[in-house]
């Protein structure tokens, strides 16, 4: 942990030298100034967390630089000191925001109990504006719901995690599936809890912004910096930093960015010194970044600064009835908002969430409830108000509903209909092996497309993530068991 920084402001040198002692001897590192010109440039260049300033100056008055100071830096504690005890010099530093007031000569046990006071004040106030701001209470463990056992080794390897010192994490997973939940499941369930949890989503702001965003500038660093601004590293001091859809940087902020986690300290836009930082830093993704590395579009030592703990979020389809836990978790979420008093889903109902795919995974469940409960009138939740989509989701197989990119791209918007399948894949007098089928069909469109898994899966009408899915289960059999090629069909 770096020490804090202290100003101490007074013309005289011999104060400034026994307050610059004693400070070192506290545990914190003091820093001169013996003007109001030189501790307001102090303040700019270093930005320590409390001054001890005199009221008489050679240049001015120290109430004069105490405004100064509070309306650059309102964080700042600011102690007066004077050898002029006038009652009414105490209530305007009072009123100007300083802490609290100190007449000479110096009691340094007075001073030391005041400073510490003034410290302890600030970290509190920081403390209680980043908890109300975020409401991270409200974010646990207990909010990852769900009892399956992909789900269940998922949030074993997350508590471990937010018990470890680990400084960065990883966090992949599909759209929807909950990353930043579990960011902040890791967060206060870590001894970084009392402080901020800060989240940006790296899409959502213009690359020549992101920069300035994470790091802050310098007052003149560009036309419209009239100030020093702190970036996201400094406001999750003693927190945890989120930065969601990291795949998205540019390759040269992901180069800054490394360089940030080496060393462990950063550079505001316009600066000229490195700044330490103190912050759990949790990357999420929901691109796989070990093939984005392998593209060309992630820097591989970035990757493997971050994935040294990576946690990887199971997609809906993946934690069996799940989704009906979460159903239900949804329906108690959504009675209590909406004052409604509906007790479960219609058993057809309950079958279509096992069938459908969940493309859009627990984000897409949640406002599928929430948009159901809204106009449902009955005490359950029937298949009137469902997507009309749905409707012959019942007498659909399977296979096609694996396939489906949502409700609105369905097996009905295949370009072969099932006349056409029948006549392409007659089915033998013996049977075949429907694995055998899928794997031959997988391989045929990877084959087709020299190794693009994008323009495979449009082959097959479905996402690239379900087809790298199902490659994946295909290799995983292959291990197990060996494969059969003879097994394998071609189209006839």
């Amino acid at each position: 942990m770096t020490a804090d920084k202290i100003l101490v402001v007074d013309d005289d040198r011999s104060i400034r030298w026994l307050l610059v002692d004693v400070l070192k001897e506290w545990g914190y590192l003091p820093i001169e100034a013996q003007s109001c010109q030189a501790a307001l440039f102090v303040c700019e260049s270093e930005a320590p967390v409390a001054v001890l300033l005199d009221i008489d100056l050679p240049d001015g008055s120290g109430l004069k630089a105490l405004r100064e100071i509070k309306n650059r830096q309102p964080e700042i504690v600011v102690i007066m000191i004077t050898g002029n005890q006038l009652f009414e010099n105490a209530v305007e530093s009072l009123r100007g925001g300083a802490f609290d007031f100190i007449s000479k000569p110096i009691n340094l046990q007075e001073l030391q109990v005041t400073l510490r006071n003034g410290l302890e004040a600030r970290r509190l106030r920081k403390r209680i504006r980043a908890l109300g701001h975020q409401q991270t209470r409200q974010f646990n463990f207990a909010q990852l719901v769900g009892s399956s056992p992909v789900m269940q080794r998922m949030v074993q390897l997350a508590r471990k995690v937010a018990e470890s010192e680990a400084t960065a994490v990883l966090l992949q997973g599909e759209s929807g599936t909950g990353k930043e939940l579990v960011a902040r499941a890791i967060h206060c369930g870590s001894q970084r809890a009392e402080g901020p949890f800060v989240p940006i989503n790296c899409a959502a702001i213009p690359a020549t912004l992101l920069e300035n965003e994470l790091f802050g500038h310098e007052k003149g660093a560009y036309t419209d910096a009239k100030g020093r601004k702190e970036g996201l590293f400094e406001q999750a001091e003693g927190g945890t930093l989120f930065l969601d859809e990291i795949g998205e940087l540019e390759i040269s902020l992901q180069a800054k960015l490394l360089r940030v986690l080496e060393e462990e300290c950063f550079r505001r836009v316009g600066g000229l010194r490195d700044l330490p930082y103190d912050a759990r830093i949790i990357a999420a993704s929901n691109r796989d970044l070990k093939l984005e590395t392998e593209a060309g579009r992630f820097r591989a030592d970035l990757f493997y600064r971050l994935s040294v703990i990576q946690i990887e979020l199971p997609p809906l389809r993946e934690r069996g009835d799940d989704v009906l836990v979460l159903a239900e978790h949804f329906i108690a979420h959504f009675n209590r908002h909406l004052k409604k008093k509906i007790t479960g889903l219609t058993p057809e109902v309950t079958e279509l969430f096992r069938r459908y795919h969940w493309p859009g995974n627990v984000r897409e469940l949640r406002n599928l409830i929430e948009r159901v409960m809204i106009l449902e009138d009955e005490q359950v939740i029937t298949v009137n108000w469902l997507p009309r989509e749905w409707a012959t989701l019942g007498r659909r197989p399977d296979w096609q509903l694996a396939g489906s990119g949502g409700p609105s791209q369905l097996a009905t918007s295949a370009v072969i209909q099932d006349e056409d399948v029948t006549r392409l894949f007659p089915l033998p007098p013996g049977g075949i092996s429907l694995e055998a089928v899928e794997r031959s069909l997988l391989r045929q469109a990877v084959s087709s497309t020299r190794g693009n898994q994008t323009k495979a899966a449009e082959l097959l009408h479905i996402t690239r993530d379900q087809l790298r899915y199902r490659l994946k289960k295909i290799e995983e059999k292959t291990e197990l068991h060996g494969t059969a090629d003879a097994q394998e069909v071609a189209p006839t």
